[in-house]
């Protein structure tokens, strides 16, 4: 507390000289209670408000790690199922196409 109140005479030391434009008169440096009260008040918040955006990033970074584990997970699968996709058309492919030739060889002999 004794930094805080050593940062308030400071700031008031150099508000002084801003508007006298005067160094080295002597000024009484005199914080209200109620000043002093409201600046613990603003501090504590801050305080709070740092920690909470800490935590809130701490959880935001467990949820990208889990994210991410899970994607490791689901990878492979993906890319087996993509392989496996793309097989099941070539059969497909394959099917329709002695499909066509026996329907083209059926159209023949009606002939």
């Amino acid at each position: 507390m004794s930094e805080i109140f050593t940062q308030l005479q400071v700031a008031e030391s150099e508000r002084f000289e801003q508007q006298t434009g005067k160094k080295d008169s002597p000024i009484s440096l005199t914080v209200s209670a109620d000043d002093f009260s409201a600046l613990e008040e603003r501090i504590i918040r801050a305080v709070e408000m740092v920690k909470r955006e800490r935590q809130g990033r701490m959880a935001a970074e467990e949820r990208a790690k889990q994210a991410e584990f899970e994607l490791s997970e689901v990878a492979p699968r993906i890319e087996a199922l993509e392989k496996e996709l793309v097989t099941l058309k070539s059969e497909r492919d394959h099917v329709r196409q002695r499909v066509e030739r026996l329907l083209s060889q059926l159209d023949a002999l009606q002939l």
